[in-house]
């Protein structure tokens, strides 16, 4: 409760300076940004998203227009629900929009300089794009691992045919989960990463999704910056300890 306290007194005190910030300097500097709902202090709209965010932005829509600007916490978003402005956006000017907002969770063994993914589209970002079109997403390497990927079916429904007969209880996401891992394997190591009853495999298995659980999980710092350095819900804490166990796995 304490650590919960002091978290909200931080946010409150630098709200209160950025609005005073903002007033001394007359508004001269404020962006014209599309229309959207009034904010509130600290939250700004986070409080109208609600639990499906999807449809809370398309009923936000309906009143502000298909170019809306919303206040998350501390980060200005704005909000793209025209079928049109989206092509725009997405299609004729995707170099412009192409890098994305990092979230602080990717940070972890500055894990965000190494992924495609995250990386800025530049050179490096280029070059390992060039790889995995080449060996791994290319007609012909998919053509090829065709055997591959049917072979790894096959491997699930006889699982689940097992564990069927055993009248043992199939969790369908770990099980599918698994499946596409040793596919991702086979194709990058020709080796099966993970195996239902060895220990390492379940450890590395466990490793990757609780790395997927962490990274989905909503943040504060994402919304609030300013508490970067204390890591208040320790996902950053908690990701840069599972990566270091992915890495001793494959032995960096």
């Amino acid at each position: 409760m304490d650590f919960l306290v002091t978290v909200l007194g931080i946010l409150f005190s630098f709200t209160l300076i950025q609005s005073l910030l903002s007033l001394a300097a007359g508004g001269s500097k404020n962006r014209k940004l599309p229309p959207g709902p009034a904010p509130f202090p600290i939250i700004g709209n986070l409080n109208k998203l609600g639990d499906l965010p999807h449809q809370s932005l398309a009923e936000l829509a309906k009143t502000h227009g298909p170019i809306m600007s919303l206040k998350l916490g501390q980060i200005t978003t704005v909000v793209i629900s025209s079928s049109v402005t989206a092509k725009e956006v997405l299609q004729k000017q995707d170099l412009a929009f192409s890098n994305r907002a990092i979230p602080d969770a990717v940070h972890a063994s500055n894990h965000h300089q190494h992924s495609v993914i995250w990386l800025p589209v530049a050179s490096r970002w280029i070059y390992l794009r060039k790889i995995m079109n080449s060996n791994i997403f290319s007609g012909n390497r998919l053509d090829a691992n065709q055997h591959l990927r049917r072979t790894k079916v096959e491997e699930l429904i006889s699982y689940c045919r097992r564990s069927s007969q055993r009248g043992d209880a199939v969790d369908i996401g770990r099980a599918a989960f698994r499946t596409s891992l040793n596919l991702l394997s086979n194709t990058i190591f020709s080796k099966d990463m993970t195996e239902p009853l060895q220990d390492t495999a379940k450890e590395f298995k466990d490793l990757v999704w609780n790395i997927m659980v962490e990274v989905g999980k909503p943040n504060l710092v994402d919304f609030f910056p300013l508490l970067r350095k204390i890591d208040p819900q320790g996902i950053r804490r908690r990701l840069t300890g599972y990566f270091e166990k992915v890495l001793k796995v494959f032995g960096v």
